[in-house]
């Protein structure tokens, strides 16, 4: 090799081996220095958070799924009890195994024959010999946007609540649980026709379900 050659190839050996001293400290000195530009090439990926039931004693209960609804909302939605409980009770079917629920429409036929203008949860789960029942009375329902009639938009507001039908005497009789706030869609409205009414109420009717049946499992909820 000749000397210019040489010189040629140290200077270029010099330059790669400046080249690799960078890559390797600066990316080091940035995140020793505080810099958070590298946290999402280190953290990225799915985060969740593990949510413990906030009632876990229904498992192998024989439990009924009573939905209660004023007038006003029967009368804009005459179907609203049994299809929220008929939610309610595929989504607790499909996470908790070892459920037992009365079905819905037993229950309804019970409610529109026997109930007028209030209801006790005790009464219908002695009716059908239940271990428990869980309460859910709508406070607030619409699919209809209040505001601006021309849009939809899904809002159910409920209280919940246990009922041990079958306690010891003395015995707690009655659990209230967290109240439940559903929206959808979240952000805004949707302008009104038929193809969007139908979406919003099944996606609420989906979201409001979801939300009550994992008050009785544990579960994950992403971060």
């Amino acid at each position: 090799m000749t000397h210019k050659h040489a010189r040629r190839f140290a200077g270029k050996s010099g330059f790669v081996s400046c080249a690799i001293a960078a890559i390797l400290f600066v990316p080091l000195t940035v995140a020793l220095g505080g810099c958070s530009w590298l946290v999402p090439l280190i953290f990225v990926g799915e985060h969740k958070e593990k949510v413990p039931a906030e009632f876990d004693k229904l498992d192998g209960m024989l439990t009924a799924v009573v939905v209660w609804a004023d007038q006003e909302t029967l009368f804009d939605y005459p179907h609203v009890r049994m299809e929220l409980s008929m939610h309610i009770s595929d989504k607790m079917w499909s996470s908790m195994k070892k459920v037992k629920l009365v079905d819905s429409r037993r229950i309804e036929d019970y409610i529109q024959k026997n109930v007028e203008m209030s209801i006790d949860p005790e009464k219908i789960g002695a009716e059908f010999d239940c271990d428990m029942v869980v309460y859910i009375e709508l406070l607030d329902f619409q699919i209809r946007d209040r505001e601006a009639p021309d849009f939809v938009r899904g809002r159910i507001d409920a209280s919940v609540s246990v009922y041990d039908v079958k306690a010891d005497a003395g015995g707690a009789r009655r659990y209230e649980l967290d109240e439940v706030e559903t929206v959808y869609p979240e952000m805004q409205s949707m302008l009104f026709n038929e193809t969007n009414a139908i979406i919003v109420r099944k996606e609420t009717y989906e979201k409001f379900a979801e939300t009550i049946a994992r008050k009785f499992y544990d579960h994950e909820v992403d971060l």
